[in-house]
């Protein structure tokens, strides 16, 4: 096997982001796999260049270099993006992979521009691969394993990617972990509802801790398990076992069925920081926020309780709603939502609008059977700046009004002070602030105002949100144009549109499907 060349690119941002947000978070944001393929590939005695896209550096500086073969790991709004850096690196010579969850979500799509898509990924793939990688077009290869790896590269192994990313980040430097795979709940709308639950293994994480606290003084964890604490005293006792004396700060994504009150003090005497649990609806999805049979104003005030009694012992939360459900009818969830906001003035909301991602999921199918998803370029497609699915209960007006509407009260001046006084820490006090005042508070603001304005105003945009007609508003172009910059020119004929209903054709075509991202979010 000859020596290759290879880079390794993580795609967090899907083109120029200079937002105070983007500038202080972004690179905490990055994904763990890119880092694992490069440990990987290393091992096979290959050369290897990692490079961590935020939306701050100059990109065309970023991929001034040449290589054998490509890895390029990108959720879907960062699509076209991909695509475009793909289209430059063939014509330089090079083969080119993709891997992540937009790889899982559109592999029909994503296989016109690459050599390789990837869906779950295992070392012995990666090293299948590097044997004799060689051209696939104009239909690329599609490889998957059936299943997760039973375990992975720990922070230790990975350290000098890592190290490469955190030193973009400014100030707060956030490290990734993973203790686990898939999520034992099967909620339709999810990318993990058919992915087995797998532990990786709880003496890797003692490990990779104990490393961190040679490495600083502080060390702050985001976990990137898609259900952190399934087996949460294994993962208590992993974390107590590197004698740290709370000296160690976690972030962590959870369910509210998980967070009763022992286990919130077990959590905080281990340091955990932040916690962001999905409430997703006051109408469904009660499982994982353990409100059983309760639904509506019985549910907000129940979630409600929990939540301020997390805010005890957890000194930041971020409430997770997905907008525009079909449980949704009438204005009683929007002012529900309004009703928690004022009951939880601690909690930071994090609004999603109903995303269906090629086929992440179960209830995507049903989606596309029916006639429901709409042509919407990836790019747009990151939960907040295109609602590809048609809502069952709202004209697009109707739907758009109730989220701005919401959205304005949600970061009204008046919500903003009573987070802010709510909270006791100072870090969490303004982390509130900058976000409400940057792009997911006002920034998304002025964007839903937008949205709504053309839906009254503009033809042909109104087309297209009722499905009349494929042809893409020059106001989607304009901003995509604007986000690509330099790459814009680089992106190949036909790849801004996408067939929305791939997902259901396949299933004609093939027996063979691979479930990807949540309807709600692609994390």
């Amino acid at each position: 096997m000859r020596k290759l060349r290879i880079g390794v690119l993580d795609l967090v941002s899907k083109g120029s982001n200079k937002s105070l947000w983007a500038r202080f978070m972004n690179a905490n944001l990055a994904s763990i796999m890119p880092q694992i393929i490069s440990v990987w590939c290393e091992e096979e005695g290959h050369d290897v260049r990692f490079v961590c896209y935020t939306g701050f550096e100059d990109i065309e500086k970023e991929l001034d270099f040449d290589v054998d073969l490509l890895f390029v790991s990108a959720f879907s709004q960062a699509a076209q993006l991909s695509y475009a850096i793909s289209a430059m690196f063939r014509k330089k010579g090079a083969i080119t992979v993709l891997g992540g969850p937009h790889a899982r979500c559109y592999p029909q799509d994503s296989q016109k521009y690459f050599d390789y898509v990837l869906g779950f990924t295992t070392q012995q793939m990666i090293k299948d691969l590097l044997q004799d990688p060689s051209q696939h077009r104009p239909m690329g290869v599609r490889m998957d394993s059936p299943k997760h790896p039973e375990s992975l590269p720990g922070v230790r192994e990975r350290w000098k990617y890592q190290q490469i990313t955190l030193q973009k980040a400014p100030t707060i430097k956030i490290v990734p972990m993973i203790g686990s795979l898939g999520c034992p709940y099967t909620c339709s709308f999810c990318i993990d509802s058919t992915v087995d639950y797998q532990p990786l293994g709880f003496e890797q994480i003692t490990e990779d801790l104990k490393f961190l606290l040679t490495q600083y003084e502080r060390p702050r964890i985001g976990w990137h398990d898609p259900n952190f604490g399934i087996k949460f005293d294994e993962y208590m006792d992993a974390i107590e076992a590197v004698g740290a004396n709370n000296r160690i700060d976690h972030i962590a994504e959870t369910s509210l069925s998980l967070l009763g009150e022992p286990h919130l003090k077990r959590l905080q005497a281990n340091g955990f920081r932040a916690i962001l649990p999905g409430v997703e609806s006051w109408y469904d999805m009660g499982n994982k926020s353990k409100s059983g049979k309760n639904r509506g104003e019985d549910k907000v005030k129940q979630v409600s309780e929990q939540v301020n009694m997390i805010l005890r012992y957890i000194p930041y939360i971020q409430t997770n709603f997905v907008l525009g459900l079909d449980s949704d009818e009438g204005d009683e969830p929007w002012q529900l939502t309004k009703k928690f906001v004022d009951l939880s003035p601690g909690a930071f909301p994090g609004y999603s609008l109903l995303s269906a991602f090629g086929q992440a999921a179960p209830l995507n199918l049903e989606y596309q059977k029916v006639g429901r998803v709409l042509p919407f370029p990836h790019h747009f497609l990151n939960n907040h700046h295109a609602m590809n699915v048609k809502p069952a209960n709202y004209t697009w007006p109707e739907m758009y009004d109730r989220v701005l509407d919401l959205v304005k009260y949600t970061f009204s001046w008046r919500a903003i002070a009573n987070r802010f006084t709510s909270m006791k820490q100072p870090i969490p006090k303004w982390m509130n602030v900058l976000r409400a005042v940057s792009s997911e508070g006002f920034g998304r603001i002025k964007y839903y105002g937008k949205v709504r304005e053309m839906l009254e105003s503009d033809i042909p945009v109104r087309r297209f949100f009722e499905g009349e007609t494929r042809e893409l508003p020059d106001f989607y172009i304009q901003r995509m144009k604007k986000d690509l910059g330099p790459m814009w020119n680089w992106l190949p004929e036909g790849a801004i549109m996408h067939d929305e209903n791939a997902y259901l054709k396949s299933q004609a075509s093939t027996s063979f499907v691979q479930m990807g991202a949540p309807v709600a979010a692609q994390a």
